[in-house]
């Protein structure tokens, strides 16, 4: 186990730095994985691997501020990468719906959508879910994370100006979607 200098100057391992890490930030990563995927189980897997990646790789990783901000672009990261599992395995489903012998599976809405949809939530969450996935991300980055313009930046690997021009016209095009509903 490799061993890294803390601010401090104490020595510590990757299993207790990763250990902080997950008492700290475990919850939010959750909420914003489920936020970008909208199922519980999906955004634990997710958050799971981007523990476990940045466990993998925390050799390359100089503090726990950078840490911090590779776990959050691996979940980003992992989010984005079962989006595009799932489009291939609905366009695969829909294509063995046209025949007798498909396997239909029942899928149930998570409980913080079902909690949310009580709320009167679920039109903001269909809205938010209806953006470019890219205004989607710099939105929940932004106002669910927290996250300044230069963290959202260094989270998504885009430049500055494109948060604030994703950040735009993803809150036009919500404010629309939300006014065209009432």
């Amino acid at each position: 186990m490799q061993l890294h200098e803390s601010s401090g100057g104490t020595a510590i391992t990757a299993d207790t730095a990763i250990e902080g890490l997950y008492a700290a930030h475990w919850r939010p990563l959750v909420r914003l994985a489920w936020l970008l995927v909208h199922d519980q189980g999906d955004a634990e897997d997710v958050v799971q691997d981007a523990f476990v990646a940045t466990h993998r790789h925390w050799d390359l990783l100089r503090d726990q501020a950078a840490a911090t901000a590779y776990l959050r672009r691996c979940v980003v990261n992992g989010c984005r990468s079962l989006g595009r599992h799932q489009l291939v395995v609905r366009r695969e489903l829909s294509a063995a719906a046209g025949r007798a012998d498909a396997p239909g599976r029942d899928v149930s809405a998570s409980a913080e959508a079902a909690a949310l949809a009580e709320l009167g939530d679920a039109g903001m969450l269909t809205a938010l879910h209806a953006l470019a996935p890219r205004q989607r991300e710099v939105l929940v980055l932004r106002y669910f994370a927290d996250l300044s313009e230069a963290q959202i930046a260094d989270v998504l690997q885009i430049a500055p100006g494109s948060v604030k021009a994703h950040a735009h016209r993803g809150l036009v095009a919500l404010r629309s979607q939300v006014e065209d509903s009432r």
